[in-house]
C-alpha cells in the first residue's frame, strides 16, 4: 500500500539536504568572491609597481646615456622634468583608486 507519511518525509528531507546545499554553496561563492577581490587588487597593484619599476629604469638608462654624453646641467634638468612627470603619473593613478 501507498504510505503517504513516508513519501511526505522523505520529500522533506530531501527540501532540508538541498536548503543545506543551498546555503552551503552560498558562503562558498561569498568566500571566492572575496578572495578573488583581494587577488583583483593584489595584481593591481603589482602591476603598479611594474609601471613604476620600468619608469625607473628608463630614467636610470637615460641618465647613463647623458652622463656618458656630457653636460651635467642638461642632464640634471631631464631628470628632474621625467621625475616631475612621472609623480604627476602617480597622482593620477592614486585619484583614479
Amino acid at each position: 500500500m501507498f504510505d503517504f507519511e513516508t513519501t511526505l518525509s522523505g520529500i522533506e528531507y530531501k527540501v532540508r539536504q538541498l536548503i543545506e546545499d543551498n546555503n552551503r554553496l552560498k558562503d562558498k561563492v561569498l568566500e571566492l568572491t572575496e578572495a578573488n577581490e583581494e587577488l583583483n587588487e593584489y595584481i593591481k597593484n603589482k602591476d603598479n609597481k611594474i609601471k613604476e619599476l620600468i619608469e625607473e629604469t628608463q630614467i636610470l638608462k637615460l641618465r647613463n646615456t647623458l652622463v656618458q654624453k656630457g653636460d651635467s646641467a642638461e642632464i640634471k634638468l631631464k631628470i628632474n622634468q621625467l621625475i616631475r612627470n612621472i609623480d604627476k603619473s602617480l597622482m593620477l593613478l592614486t585619484k583614479v583608486d
